[in-house]
């Protein structure tokens, strides 16, 4: 969401180690810290700027793994990590990662669109590797790394479909805006797809901290729960841990995102939707260094980039109780394989 080669699991495990390793700089503080972790001299040096604290978001975690393996496997320095926290930091975090030229400077979200538009504009020597977002203009050191979403949360819609007693499912979504309604009508549609009879209801989380607003992100999904759900998407970033916590207090299934949420929050959730953001920003890095930026990269089911954890090597210590239902994974294993050969097709809310 908004927010590997490796499973999951041990993303997160690197992930975890890699945050307070990697200079965390926020705001006016990311100015004062240039220049502290260059490495040797004549290394490659990456700079990650993420678009909100990394904190709880496993999305931005994963992020920061994976510039600390492209740091690793390209022989770079230790690579800085800017974090903001609103419009203004980011705007002077993307400017101090400038004014220190690093090889390339990672950014993280669409909240970067636009600076990391006039940026490529302003500064044409420049490598940026924007993801999870694009320009609207194409730029020859603007290199974008995109996600299909929707091809995963289809799968994990159909495992609400199959195992659905109520045939009520739902999901609550930070935005309403037809990026985040790829976490929620596709999930619908999977749920349909299995179970003709299932109905779907999505309510966002909004405000001024979409991403982070566990309360109200609990308050969204026991609406749902109250209202018959009994199978919730949670694409809350931050927000998540309240949709878990709504689920145990009554008693619905939740579904995760980004990472695999299950081992906080065990015997509420099912699955999760992988979006491998450590492999955009590693490859990412990759492809610029060989000459080949200025393009855009799509990542989905076949790319390996989107995927589940019950599809993942290392289910059975996931704790996820899709491990239980064997039966449900080999018809969406079916799906998948489907998605992937180009036989089924999931509608794009976002196209």
């Amino acid at each position: 969401m908004s927010r590997s080669s490796h499973t999951t699991r041990t993303s997160v495990r690197i992930a975890a180690a890699t945050v307070g390793a990697v200079l965390l700089a926020s705001g006016c503080n990311a100015a004062a810290d240039k220049g502290d972790s260059e490495g040797d001299k004549g290394a490659k040096a990456f700079t990650l700027v993420t678009p909100d604290p990394v904190a709880q978001n496993e999305f931005l975690k994963l992020s920061v793994s994976g510039v600390k393996s492209a740091a690793k496997a390209q022989g770079a320095g230790t690579p800085k990590v800017f974090q903001s926290s609103d419009t203004s930091s980011r705007q002077q975090n993307v400017q101090s990662a400038v004014d220190s030229a690093p090889d390339v400077i990672a950014l993280v979200g669409f909240e970067f669109a636009d600076i990391a538009a006039q940026q490529a504009e302003a500064h044409p020597e420049q490598q940026f590797l924007l993801v999870d977002a694009c320009t609207k203009k194409t730029y020859k050191n603007v290199t974008c790394a995109v996600f299909r979403e929707h091809e995963a949360v289809y799968l994990a819609g159909a495992e609400a479909g199959l195992l659905t007693k109520s045939n009520k499912v739902g999901a609550v979504d930070a935005l309403d805006t037809p990026q985040f309604r790829r976490y929620s009508e596709p999930f619908a549609a999977g749920a349909k797809k299995v179970r003709p009879k299932a109905t779907s209801r999505t309510l966002f989380v909004g405000g001024q901290s979409p991403f982070n607003d566990a309360a109200r992100a609990k308050d969204q999904a026991a609406t749902l729960g109250s209202g018959g759900a009994d199978q919730v998407m949670a694409a809350t970033a931050g927000g998540n841990t309240g949709v878990f916590q709504a689920a145990k207090s009554q008693g619905f299934k939740a579904y995760g995102v980004d990472a695999n949420q299950c081992i906080g929050s065990s015997g509420v959730v099912v699955d999760n939707v992988l979006k491998k953001t450590d492999v955009a920003v590693e490859k990412g890095i990759a492809q610029i260094l060989k000459g080949k930026g200025g393009t855009t990269v799509s990542y989905g089911l076949k790319e390996g980039g989107m995927s589940l954890t019950g599809l993942e090597p290392g289910l059975a210590e996931s704790t996820c109780l899709i491990a239980d239902h064997k039966d449900v994974l080999k018809r969406v294993e079916s799906l998948r394989d489907d998605i992937v050969a180009g036989k089924l097709k999931v509608n794009d809310p976002a196209a």
